[in-house]
């Protein structure tokens, strides 16, 4: 018996137990290409889909799911600080990552902020397969690439100016990397515009960064946003 046909008795549907998967993207194009793969595999079934941060949360609150499958760049709550929330409302279901953003930018820091996994949708659909069943059995899924990357980043003293920037630093960061403003920032995280405010003045202090033109320019040369 395979780890996925021996967990959730109470869900048996023929010989097999469905595993309840949660799909958030943006793109319902993409929602619907993961749901025809997943489904491939008679115990896996997608039981709920969102397209922003905002819904994401609300159907997590409210929705039992064994493995959320997630998107980095989506409107509202988004990157990190999505990832961070998912797991504070769901402590015990890990979280798969398939984004569009390089490994080497947002791999460690996603991993750290609690996700069990990270793709990135050039991957190949036997890819995505595997991750999810190494996630369910209770491992972690990333990439040789990734798992190289990461060694060395433990061995390099020197970091980019953005790797030393705190988690909620790191997504203020990136919100005005995408040209919001800070009563927009301050709306989508639940924080004062003084707080919101604060953020962004240490960020530019701790990246040496004397303007926002400038912030925005590197967010882009680094492939944050």
């Amino acid at each position: 018996m395979s780890v996925q046909e021996s967990l959730y008795l109470n869900r048996k549907v023929g010989r097999y137990e469905l595993i309840r998967i949660f799909i958030l993207d943006d793109h319902s194009v993409v929602r619907e290409g993961l749901k025809r793969i997943i489904e491939e595999s008679p115990d896996l079934k997608v039981m709920a889909e969102a397209a922003d941060g905002a819904e994401a949360l609300r159907v997590l609150s409210k929705t039992e799911v064994d493995l959320v499958i997630t998107d980095l760049s989506v409107p509202g709550i988004s990157g990190v600080e999505l990832i961070s929330r998912m797991k504070a409302l769901r402590q015990k279901t890990p979280i798969l990552v398939l984004t569009i953003h390089p490994e080497d930018q947002f791999g460690l820091r996603i991993l750290k902020a609690g996700a069990s996994g990270y793709l990135t949708k050039e991957s190949a659909p036997r890819m995505l397969l595997r991750a999810i069943q190494k996630i369910l059995a209770g491992g972690k899924f990333i990439s040789e690439t990734l798992a190289e990357q990461i060694a060395l980043q433990l061995d390099n003293v020197d970091k980019l100016p953005h790797e030393k920037l705190s988690d909620r630093e790191f997504s203020v960061l990136c919100m005005f990397g995408m040209g919001k403003t800070v009563s927009e920032v301050a709306s989508e995280l639940g924080l004062s515009v003084k707080t919101v405010s604060t953020y962004k003045a240490r960020i530019m202090q701790k990246m040496q960064i004397k303007t926002t033109a400038q912030l925005i320019r590197y967010t882009i040369m680094n492939n944050l946003v």
